[in-house]
């Protein structure tokens, strides 16, 4: 299922020729949007293992090619994110799950430059507390990370510019994270801190 929903992303993207890149000199543009991630939100339809995730992306155009966001999010997983979970069998394996889950609260620092048209490339950084539940829901430990991603995506207005999506793809990197406890860190260990190629669909409101 998320097989095709990515091929959906991409197939819909490539049969959109649509001018997205706002101009320099243009003051009458919406500075303003609120968004989501509709991709992730759809992982909470995941019955293995569900995301309960949760985020709302703020953002601000500097100019017609520079834009800050800021995404408060949470959500919780129980295996390595190492584990490319489309390419890798690996992924949901009961020999490489958590002994409990991990929960983790962030908000997400980003800035987009737009390189051509509605291609852009984006910079996010996260920096995230976590905590560390075993199986029987007791949480057993905290921990910090920092979180990145290194994006390239595809701006689309909709509805004369009111709403947008952005399909994009990115590369995620773990650049800093605290020690994991016992039972985690093995598993985590076994795992590279980064993970490439994982698709993306941003989706706002412009005002």
């Amino acid at each position: 299922m998320r097989k095709l929903w990515f091929s959906f992303i991409l197939v819909l993207a490539g049969s959109l020729q649509v001018k997205a890149q706002y101009a320099e000199n243009d003051t009458t543009y919406k500075k303003w949007f609120v968004g989501t991630s509709l991709f992730v939100l759809l992982g909470n339809l995941d019955k293995e293992n569900p995301p309960n995730f949760f985020q709302v992306t703020f953002g601000y155009r500097l100019t017609g090619k520079d834009v800050l966001t800021i995404s408060p999010k949470t959500w919780k997983y129980a295996w390595p994110n190492g584990i490319h979970p489309f390419f890798n069998d690996a992924y949901k394996d009961p020999k490489e799950k958590f002994p409990g889950y991990v929960r983790e609260y962030g908000a997400t620092f980003s800035y987009t430059r737009f390189i051509w048209e509605g291609l852009y490339a984006q910079l996010d950084v996260m920096p995230a507390w976590q905590n560390f539940v075993n199986n029987k829901g007791r949480k057993i430990d905290d921990g910090f990370q920092i979180f990145n991603s290194y994006r390239v995506g595809y701006h689309i207005k909709l509805f004369k510019d009111k709403f947008f999506f952005e399909p994009s793809v990115c590369m995620t990197h773990r650049a800093y994270h605290t020690k994991l406890p016992d039972g985690f860190r093995q598993l985590d260990d076994k795992w590279p801190k980064y993970v490439f190629p994982e698709p993306g669909l941003n989706v706002g409101f412009n005002f």
